[in-house]
Order: C-alpha cells, then structure tokens, then sequence
C-alpha cells in the first residue's frame, strides 16, 4: 500500500547492487527518492526507470563520499531540495582484499571513510531533525563480517563490526524518540562488490552460494519498518553470526581465512 502522504528517503550508493534495490522498493511504496553516489549515469538511469515504472519523483546528487567532504555537501544538496528527511538509507560501501601491509594505503583510508566516516557524519546531521520531529528511520549496511575479524579483508571487516556496534549503541539511546535506526548484516551478496574488491576468484564470490540483492534489501525493508535493530538475511548467514559466541575467536579468524584463501 502507497504513502497517502509521500514522504522522502535519500539512498547512498543508489547507482547499483543494493542501493538500486532499495530504490525499487520505496518507489513501489510511493516515496519521493534522493539517489546518491560517484555514477552520475547510472543514477540518472535508474531514475528514469523508476519515473516510467512507478511514476515516482527523484532526485539526483552526483557526490563521493569517499572524500571527507562528501557527506556535509550532500546533506547540503537534500536540504535545499527538501526541508523534512524521512529515511536515509547509509548503504554506500566498498571493500578490499588481500594483507594489509601490501594494500594500497590512499584506497584503504578512502575505504574507511566511506565505509565509518560519511556513516557517522550523515547520521549526525539527519538525526536532530529527526528527534525534533520525533519521527524517523536510519539504516546501516552491515555485513556478516560485523560479527568478526577476517584476515585478507581486515579493514573491511573492522569498519563492518564499527557499523554494528554504532548502530547497536544508537539504537538503545533513541529509545522513546520515534526515531529507530537499524543494521542490516548480508552475507555474500550478487552485486559487483567483489568484483570491485577484487575478490571475483575466491570461492566466497560463487554465484551459487550469494542472495540477491533484491532478498537482501527486502530484508532491510521489512526490518527498517519494524523498527528492528539488526537484521541478518538467510538462515545459514545468521548461523555464520553466531559461531563467535561458539568457537574461541583465533579459531574464528583461522577459520575465516581459509574461507577468503580459497578459490574457484
């Protein structure tokens, strides 16, 4: 059932994979949509598809948020373009492979300032307004690897366990403002992510074992919606969350490294 009333969500990294996702899903929930990422093309693609399949509005901000200044000048855009921000949507991320020692240092801090930094600054500017209003709803992307280290994607997996425990410690503090926040923590997923990592020869990138990216951004719908704080789609990747609470964590991060070692 549409909004009688739209109400407005900004997607980051709306131009593929999940972020797309969730484009599709709150346009077919009739929401007024701010798309944003580096693809200026794509973004405009996929706001096209979207006008002619749901007759939706959007908007389209063109910014990198691997940059430190990415999040004030895309929160500046969405303020000028709407006075109220009913959602955001924090999915942009990227990730890398190999030791760290060997990585390039730029693309790595630039990782983690997309992946910890920009999380963290457009939640700070969105949620006053939010408070104030007392009304609502932030999600975080996650991953599985929120729930432990992995070897060959060290910073990755560190920024992932940040993005839990930010929203985890959130969460509890907005109690009894109206304003919920969420983490949705996919296991692999169909997306060009490692690919882009540079992970598409590691058995983990087989497109037999991923979700697509539409069950995995229904998932944080549906979560979103609820007001739930974690979210973890597929049963097999909730099992894989909890084997820290199972197994001392050197095996863990053994274990996890013959994972990421192996290839097709």
């Amino acid at each position: 059932m549409k909004l009688q009333e739209p109400q407005t969500v900004l997607i980051t990294g709306a131009s593929s994979g999940i972020g797309s996702s969730f484009a599709q899903l709150f346009a077919q929930q009739g929401y007024q949509l701010i798309l944003a990422s580096r693809s200026e093309n794509k973004l405009n693609e996929l706001s096209q598809s979207l006008h002619e399949r749901y007759q939706t509005k959007s908007i389209v901000i063109p910014v990198d948020l691997a940059k430190p200044d990415g999040p004030p000048i895309l929160y500046e855009r969405v303020k000028s373009y709407t006075g109220t921000l009913d959602v955001l949507i924090n999915n942009a991320g990227v990730g890398s492979y190999g030791f760290l020692h060997e990585q390039n240092i730029t693309a790595e801090l630039e990782m983690l300032q997309l992946n910890i930094q920009s999380v963290t600054h457009l939640m700070m500017l969105v949620l006053p307004d939010m408070i104030r209003r007392r009304s609502g709803r932030i999600l975080n992307l996650g991953s599985t690897t929120s729930f432990y280290p992995c070897p060959l994607s060290a910073n990755y997996s560190a920024s992932k366990s940040y993005v839990l425990s930010l929203t985890e410690a959130v969460a509890n503090e907005l109690s009894g403002t109206g304003v919920s926040v969420t983490a949705l923590c996919p296991g692999g997923t169909g997306t060009s992510f490692f690919r882009t990592a540079g992970m598409d020869k590691q058995k983990v990138a087989s497109t037999a074992s991923l979700m697509s990216p539409e069950k995995v951004a229904q998932a944080g719908y549906d979560a979103l919606m609820k007001g739930t704080t974690v979210v973890v789609p597929g049963k097999q990747n909730w099992l894989l969350t909890q084997a820290p609470r199972l197994f001392p964590r050197k095996m863990i991060t053994r274990i996890t490294r013959g994972v990421l070692e192996q290839t097709l």
